[in-house]
């Protein structure tokens, strides 16, 4: 830039209307970077070529010039070649911003499919293997007079699943307080033990479930054995005892960061208005972590429900119904799938494939419930206050009675 030009520049008007000072022969202005979200059909078939492209250069590559490799290898070096093509296409094309977020954007969306695609097969496979034997009759019927002659639809898992239902839910009324106390001790006291807590609740969170199990028979059932009280046998108390050990850390870790996230201004609110301290939780802190919290309960529960190792040294299985958790031995679905899969009768098989979906069904009709449970109920009241506030400005004035005077 000359110094004429620079003075023109300086000396120009405010409002004057700028010229462009590009000679006819250079080279034009790049155009301003695309946003990283506008993907079109072109960038579609880039995506799909650059697939193509490196399937069929690893093709040649372990196939034709080399002896061959193993499927593993092929993909891992096809995804490899495939995101290098792509980032240099992408960025050949839109610049670098947008490539480097297309890029990461597949690299997420492939580990979510590399998570998903398994779960699907493994529930798939489930659905397949256990509608051969589920029936409605199995909901209600248990394993009195099933032999191995007898087939698949015969009998029935009604006493694994009264078992699980009051093995689970004796375990969570074990399990909730404790977990809800220690949660609140965590965050909203200033004690100097929260720490050596806090390492006992993590701590905790890596106990392998048979440890639970064998120190509920090594403490409450083995010494008692001779005793004669049925309370200290074999049987679902003991189960729920256990399932809470397995239970409490992960409902108090999962509450701990839920209460974390409750606004400290609310607390403060609330304790400037005269409140207790623990006014100020129950009537404060729980009901704003109220969707988190029923997350927690079905974390917790959904670590405990398919529990099986713990329920050999404690409930021990029966193949009859056993309605009574306090008194004998009692079934349970994780028991009831691992004891007919270890079967040599393929009708069993096919019973514990059957439990296996029950039990899935479970899980997930508890994530549902506690999804209603928990639903944020706040935008429905703002948008039927709205609602009626729109419906009351909709209704007319009625005019002003015009009448003569008598």
């Amino acid at each position: 830039m000359t110094i004429e030009t620079a003075v023109d520049v300086t000396e120009r008007p405010r409002g004057a209307t700028r010229v462009s000072s590009r000679q006819p022969g250079s080279t034009p202005r790049p155009r301003s970077p695309r946003r990283p979200r506008e993907f079109t059909n072109f960038d579609v078939w880039i995506l799909l070529g650059s697939l193509a492209s490196s399937i069929c250069l690893n093709w040649l590559i372990f196939y034709r010039f080399t002896v061959g490799a193993s499927q593993f290898g092929f993909v891992l070096g096809s995804y490899i070649v495939f995101l290098i093509i792509f980032a240099a296409v992408t960025t050949e094309r839109v610049g670098r911003l947008v490539a480097v977020d297309r890029l990461m954007t597949v690299i997420v969306v492939s580990a979510a499919a590399v998570v998903f695609i398994p779960l699907v097969l493994l529930i798939g496979y489930i659905l397949i293997k256990g509608l051969k034997a589920l029936r409605p009759s199995f909901l209600f019927n248990d394993q009195q007079g099933i032999t191995p002659v007898l087939p698949s639809t015969s009998g029935g898992g009604a006493h694994a699943i009264i078992g699980t239902i009051e093995q689970v839910g004796l375990a969570l009324l074990w399990s909730l307080p404790l977990a809800l106390a220690a949660a609140v001790f965590l965050n909203e006291s200033s004690s100097k033990w929260r720490r050596p807590v806090r390492i006992f609740v993590d701590a905790m969170s890596g106990l392998p479930s048979i440890v639970a199990g064998l120190f509920i028979f090594a403490v409450l059932i083995l010494p008692f054995a001779k005793s004669g009280n049925p309370l200290f046998g074999y049987n679902g108390f003991m189960a729920s005892l256990a399932l809470a050990i397995t239970m409490l850390p992960t409902i108090t870790r999962t509450v701990d960061v839920v209460l974390r996230l409750v606004p400290d201004g609310l607390r403060e609110a609330s304790l400037a208005l005269g409140a207790s301290r623990a006014r100020t939780v129950w009537s404060i802190v729980f009901p704003t972590a109220r969707t988190g919290m029923t997350t927690a309960v079905v974390l917790g529960i959904a670590r405990a429900v398919g529990e099986t190792a713990p329920l050999l040294f404690t409930a021990f299985g029966y193949d009859l119904m056993n309605s009574n958790p306090f008194s004998g031995s009692q079934e349970s679905l994780p028991l009831f799938v691992y004891r007919n899969i270890r079967k040599p009768d393929i009708n069993a098989i096919e019973r514990g494939f059957a439990g296996a979906l029950v039990l899935l069904l479970l899980v997930l009709g508890l994530f549902v419930f506690a999804r209603f449970i928990g639903r944020d109920r706040s935008r429905r009241k703002i948008k039927s206050s709205r609602t009626t506030r729109t419906s009351d400005s909709a209704i007319p004035a009625m005019p002003a009675l015009e009448g003569k005077p008598s």
